[in-house]
């Protein structure tokens, strides 16, 4: 009993999707409609790209040059808005709570090894919110995004031109922040250089680059769900089983969930009165209370104003620790390092989050 509750603790997210999922399917058995919920396309990208981020966090890939970049800072200020910025550059890249795992602990080694622990709380969560702002910019930059950008087949062009401006804004914000709440006081950053197996990571990072060929349809995605577990099973067995298939079935219950819903004619017409009002406000005071991956899924089954609701998710990811998985992450990790000090951490978090929450959406309110 007590590993099952460790088990549902350590995947809570997903436990409480099933959950809503089996509710669901009282009220709509299962059927061949069921089906038509399911998104492979993102289901596949999600999985391979996940995969590859692995494997080159396996290697020290992440860490290796971020430790790197980071050598060349000689203050506090500088090194954490290089710890911010690499997050943020990062969640761009590999997907926002990718980003986390791999540098907030290099977050807290820099700040350990330079003695500046009392900066931790802020750097934490500042990293928090790069990663949920910074992937805003590409399709797999966010879950949510991958999945919206599938969904409603948006061009390229178009999702960027709708998210650049909400992300400048927070490059500028994440920014200020590091200068105002982090001194420049001086540090002597010295760390372990180890050297990269070029094969390994050349092999990784074409891998990486099928995975995102394959998100902008450039190449069926069958192709890349076989060839990147093919040839990480070869390379390096381990990286596979590291993936977070939490994640994926969360995606796959909330799947169920919002199909199911949009099936029930009462809930239909609730949501869609909603969102013909405000798709924007509705999107992100969603995320606050069911995190903003199943609210986009669960949304976009009753409005086709992708352009809201892809700001909404996004900028929704900043206010409560619920609003994005992400944030869970980082909490846990910092409450790993800093036992008895997880209230203090939820009232610093609640200020900063809060606070960008309500500039993005004066501003996202603006540009609608």
């Amino acid at each position: 009993m007590k590993r099952l509750l460790a088990v549902i603790k350590a995947n809570i997210v997903t436990f409480i999707a099933m959950l809503l999922a089996c509710v669901t399917m009282l009220f709509v058995p299962p059927d061949e409609a069921y089906l038509s919920y399911f998104d492979f396309k993102t289901l596949t990208c999600l999985f391979t790209v996940l995969a590859v981020v692995c494997a080159l966090r396996n290697v020290r890939f992440f860490y290796t040059v971020a430790e790197k970049i980071i050598r060349v800072f000689k203050n506090t200020r500088a090194a954490v808005i290089a710890l911010v910025y690499i997050t943020f550059l990062g969640s761009m890249l590999i997907a926002n709570d990718m980003a986390l795992l791999t540098f907030l602990p290099l977050g807290y080694f820099v700040l350990m090894r330079a003695r500046q622990e009392k900066y931790m709380c802020v750097t934490f969560i500042l990293q928090n919110i790069a990663a949920n702002l910074g992937g805003m910019l590409t399709p797999f930059g966010n879950p949510q995004n991958l999945y919206l950008y599938n969904k409603f087949e948006i061009p390229d062009g178009e999702f960027v031109l709708i998210m650049l401006p909400l992300f400048l804004l927070s490059v500028a914000l994440i920014t200020l922040a590091c200068v105002i709440f982090v001194k420049p006081e001086p540090i002597d950053f010295v760390g372990i250089e180890k050297k990269l197996p070029r094969v390994r990571v050349a092999i990784y990072l074409l891998l990486f680059a099928l995975s995102v060929v394959c998100v902008f349809r450039f190449i069926p995605y069958q192709v890349a769900l076989i060839v990147v577990p093919l040839v990480i099973l070869i390379m390096d067995y381990r990286a596979l089983a590291h993936v977070d298939y939490g994640l994926l079935l969360t995606f796959v219950f909330f799947f169920i969930f919002s199909g199911n819903l949009s099936r029930i004619e009462p809930v239909r017409e609730f949501f869609s009165l909603l969102l013909d009002k405000s798709t924007l406000a509705v999107s992100t005071l969603c995320c606050q209370f069911m995190s903003n991956v199943p609210s986009a899924i669960l949304l976009s089954q009753f409005t086709d104003n992708y352009r809201e609701l892809l700001m909404g998710v996004n900028i929704g990811g900043c206010g409560t620790i619920i609003s994005s998985l992400a944030s869970l992450i980082t909490f846990r990790e910092y409450t790993l390092h800093n036992p008895g000090k997880a209230g203090k951490y939820l009232a610093v978090f609640s200020a900063f989050n809060f606070a960008f929450l309500g500039i993005l959406l004066a501003v996202a309110f603006l540009l609608t």
